[in-house]
């Protein structure tokens, strides 16, 4: 269905309430004899009835906000289609930008039903209020999207309520300012419901929501200012940020690549998480990221085509790596760069374990090792992706105890980790300063770097540079890098400005002949013809303006009011929950 037709919608009969799997979390009711207005009607139901928002309003947005946010934020490099992200040159007919719009606010407009639906539910106080805290506060991270993609949007409250009155092809846009404070209140009700209630895990609780509340405080902390942040905000972020570290009881990782894998689906890292399953009845239930990233052959489909989708060179220069350099030269300190992307030399225990494991050398040399691939490099940046992968079938099986269909999985999506609170809160600390010294913002900077890097040595103080690096190199390929940029546009454009048209965007030569001989013969010959492509650096030119994306063009046929200046809303007496 069509943006045009979905956004300002009550959605049909709950879509997709009607499978269920293997797993406990993603048990949805029965479609057979399915009436709406007849469910809602235990305890259970209401759990159930809010658990498809974990994923299938998401599943477009999946694909698209990956190659969007990445390839903006210089993380990514791609060509063909993907191109005009890379290059600053995209505009509003753009499918990926129209394919994201319509998830998100597809998004929006279930939880808003769902929420309605959960009002009237026939169950205990408790259960209501925990699935309809879940329920704003995944539609307040849609909103958190939507303003940080587009910036001044319509803002729709109760699809219904809009639809009686034929608004919904007239709605204005709201400045971004009054959306940010819609978000902040939807989630001061989030929290409301969701306090006292019992940690599930994979499921939203209290502080998953407030670690999102800090978040979205931190952001618009420099909205409308000019080379500072409001004060306000930034305590505020930090208070809710500290209480989630302090009070939450979870705690990260001690391995960082755990996080991406199988088994770890739900861990008590992740704060909010979209919850898959690996069918592709329904569709919109599975998760395809593998094949949007990972290399042809990779799958035990074989449909993948991520082999162009590949970490650029100036991710893997923050990194500190180089193509150029042999496995033996290349530091391996920080742990994040292997878990990140697949290089020369790096062995995974965790894919193809039927086979003892996955060689990223033999996979693309051997033929034996790897049937009906191409058996040569086709990534121009000499690196491929490795988040978002789970292996094959076999792997799948042994992580969750069923097999994958054809572009379809059951690997988690985490949107929100707890590594990103503790960045987020020494961030907030920092505030308007350039470091700080502050014992406990360390602590929370410390924790995250001395996990990756193995023997860091704690700092005396933690500056904006430090925290601005490390989001970078621990949230790579998780959709959030350009979000980072977003957020500093607002009070300091300019320096983002800087940083994006100085990245490495291009490509090398001759890598694949240079790992190939590598491979073949354990010689490392860099000569000549193995350069970067110094000629093709996109020459790209970032105003304030690139900090937002084009609207989609049908919807603004579909509605001309977006065309117009937005309007400001006092959000908190014209809206309520």
């Amino acid at each position: 269905m069509k943006i045009s037709n979905l956004k300002y919608c009550i959605p049909v009969a709950l879509m997709g309430l009607g499978f269920s799997s293997c797993e406990d979390f993603l048990d949805r009711p029965k479609e057979d004899g399915y009436v709406v207005d007849q469910f809602y009607q235990s305890d259970e139901e209401c759990a159930q009835g809010v658990n498809y928002l974990y994923s299938m309003p998401w599943n477009d947005m999946l694909q698209q906000l990956y190659h969007i946010t990445e390839d903006l934020a210089g993380n990514c490099h791609e060509s063909g289609d993907n191109a005009p992200f890379v290059l600053f040159s995209v505009d509003g007919s753009h499918a990926k930008i129209r394919s994201c719009s319509e998830a998100l606010w597809q998004t929006n407009a279930h939880c808003n039903t769902v929420y309605g639906l959960l009002k009237g539910a026939n169950a205990s106080s408790y259960a209501k209020e925990r699935a309809m805290g879940e329920a704003l506060t995944l539609k307040a991270l849609a909103y958190f999207y939507i303003v940080r993609l587009w910036g001044d949007v319509p803002l729709v409250h109760d699809n219904g309520s809009e639809i009686g009155a034929g608004i919904s092809n007239t709605k204005p846009k709201v400045d971004r300012q009054d959306i940010y404070e819609y978000i902040v209140m939807t989630l001061e009700e989030a929290l409301r419901l969701l306090e006292g209630k019992k940690y599930e895990p994979g499921r939203i609780d209290y502080y998953s929501a407030e670690g999102l509340l800090a978040k979205v405080l931190l952001t618009r902390s420099g909205l409308g200012l000019d080379g500072s942040r409001n004060q306000d905000d930034l305590d505020a972020a930090a208070r809710y940020a500290k209480d989630v570290i302090d009070n939450s009881g979870r705690s990260l990782l001690s391995n960082y690549e755990d996080n991406f894998k199988l088994e770890f689906n739900k861990n008590e890292e992740a704060l909010i998480t979209l919850a898959w399953y690996g069918s592709r009845d329904p569709w919109t239930a599975n998760n395809y990221l593998q094949q949007e990233v990972g290399m042809n052959g990779f799958d035990s489909y074989g449909q993948c085509w991520g082999d162009w989708t590949v970490p650029s060179v100036d991710l893997q220069e923050a990194f500190g790596v180089s193509p150029l350099r042999s496995p033996e030269q290349n530091p391996s300190a920080d742990t994040r760069r292997k878990a990140t992307m697949m290089m020369p030399g790096d062995v995974y225990s965790q894919f193809w374990r039927n086979k003892g494991g996955f060689d990223y050398l033999r996979f693309l040399y051997d033929e034996e090792y790897a049937p009906g691939k191409t058996y040569q490099l086709n990534s121009g940046t000499g690196a491929n992706q490795v988040k978002h992968l789970y292996g094959n079938s076999e792997d799948h099986y042994q992580g969750l105890g069923y097999y994958p269909q054809e572009q379809a999985n059951g690997l988690a999506t985490h949107l929100l980790r707890l590594s990103d609170i503790y960045l987020i809160y020494a961030e907030a600390v920092i505030g308007n300063n350039s470091s700080t010294s502050d014992a406990s913002a360390i602590d929370a900077f410390y924790a995250v770097r001395s996990r990756a890097v193995h023997g860091a040595t704690r700092p005396a103080s933690v500056s904006f540079d430090d925290v601005w690096k490390e989001r970078r190199l621990e949230l790579a390929f998780e959709g959030d890098r350009w979000f980072d940029y977003v957020r500093r546009s607002y009070y300091d454009a300019a320096a983002c400005s800087r940083e994006l048209e100085s990245q490495r965007r291009s490509t090398y030569y001759g890598l694949d002949d240079l790992y190939k001989t590598y491979y073949e013969t354990g010689r490392w010959e860099v000569t000549s013809s193995v350069r970067y492509a110094d000629e093709m650096e996109p020459n790209i030119t970032v105003d304030k303006s690139k900090y937002t994306l084009p609207l989609p063009e049908t919807d603004i046929v579909f509605n001309p009011s977006l065309m117009k200046d937005p309007i400001r809303v006092d959000v908190r007496s014209e809206y309520s929950y």
